[in-house]
């Protein structure tokens, strides 16, 4: 099977990280969301998902790789884990195991075309700091490994 990002259209090291998702129990409905999609990555996650039989939604959360520590995972999700937090945002549900949600908690998710390039862009306020690559990232010391 593809990486997602190939499946997407997009190269690895265009996008700079690679994406995993798992998730976490739902959080109270007063809690801010834990993951954001702009307008273009609900509508780049629609068109993939579409294509996608049996797909529930995206998974997103991170793996630990790389000379930073983590890496981002995106897959495709057909049902919801235990643990998972579910976000849903215009029509797209996106899945994030109860490991991964403190390292990508407040991450805003784009899609960006950049002349014949086109990614997924991660903001990412857990994130301290970046491989020289691109690859991986590092959080904050407080979160657990």
């Amino acid at each position: 099977m593809q990486p997602v990002f190939t499946q997407l259209g997009l190269a690895a090291a265009t996008v700079g990280v690679t994406l995993a998702i798992t998730a976490r129990a739902a959080r109270p409905s007063h809690a801010a969301m834990p993951v954001s999609l702009t307008p273009a990555a609900i509508d780049r996650a629609r068109q993939y998902l579409a294509q996608q039989p049996g797909g529930a939604g995206l998974r997103f959360g991170v793996r630990k790789n790389g000379c930073s520590g983590f890496a981002y995972v995106v897959d495709v999700a057909t049902a919801a884990g235990a643990s998972d937090t579910v976000v849903e945002a215009g029509g797209v549900s996106v899945f994030i195991d109860a490991a991964s949600l403190p390292h990508v908690d407040g991450t805003e998710i784009d899609f960006v075309r950049r002349g014949l390039n086109q990614e997924f862009v991660f903001r990412n306020p857990q994130a301290t700091g970046e491989c020289g690559c691109g690859e991986s990232f590092t959080t904050r010391d407080d979160l657990p490994a």
